[in-house]
């Protein structure tokens, strides 16, 4: 027997903190006071896990505006400014990660400084820094692969042995491009909103979880596979 897996790599918004409803909320308006309108279904279905810049791309081919960039500066205030009053770790977490057995980091499509406010304000940035990746320290963001090789590459694992934890499906995309295994995590507040677990079932992901509590018995069941010959 020999070990499937040497590191985890978690997504953070949605995975690691409860984030996605309230940056999906001041997405939306920061979109409305631009002149174009969206549905929360919308957002969920085309913005979900992609970068900033990404969204802007998007919206400039779809309604032929980019977010622009007082509009980027609003939305990281009114964001921090709600995280403040409401952001929360998903559920299990930050103790199921003193239960884990083989390091782990954080690959996300947020700046650092968000990605770092997240994990301060729920107690789980001492257990993730240095080991901090972002979507700004590369090309092309998810379902690129490109930040889960850069991650994989800056904490010295082969992709092959890497595990990545996700819950949206660009997310999951980019994993299985970059050739990691993944999970599906289907316990976020936005799951059922946005209709993401008949999408994310049928992506395939190794796993489907929805409790982060089975997360550890989850990895030591990859770590105790036979390889594939």
């Amino acid at each position: 027997m020999s070990r499937a897996i040497d590191l985890i790599i978690f997504d953070c918004d949605g995975v690691l903190v409860d984030s996605e409803p309230l940056a999906m909320q001041v997405l939306i308006a920061a979109i409305a006071r631009q002149g174009a309108a969206i549905t929360p279904a919308m957002a969920y279905r085309d913005y979900l896990g992609r970068s900033l810049s990404s969204i802007s791309a998007s919206l400039l081919d779809s309604h032929g505006m980019p977010l622009g960039e007082a509009a980027l500066a609003s939305m990281r205030q009114d964001l921090y400014a709600l995280y403040r009053q409401q952001l929360q770790a998903n559920p299990g977490l930050p103790g199921i990660l003193d239960q884990l057995e083989i390091p782990f980091c954080v690959a996300s499509s947020s700046q650092p400084e968000r990605i770092r406010i997240s994990l301060e304000l729920t107690g789980m940035l001492a257990a993730f820094e240095p080991n901090i990746f972002s979507a700004t320290m590369v090309q092309n963001g998810k379902p690129a692969p490109d930040l889960f090789l850069h991650a994989a590459r800056a904490m010295g694992v082969s992709p092959a042995r890497c595990l990545v934890i996700e819950d949206s499906p660009a997310g999951i995309a980019a994993a299985r491009s970059a050739g990691m295994k993944v999970f599906g995590y289907l316990g976020g507040s936005h799951i059922a909103p946005a209709g993401l677990a008949a999408t994310i079932t049928t992506m395939q992901p190794d796993r489907i979880f929805d409790d982060m509590h089975s997360l550890p018995d989850l990895v030591r069941s990859l770590r105790t596979e036979k390889r594939a010959l």
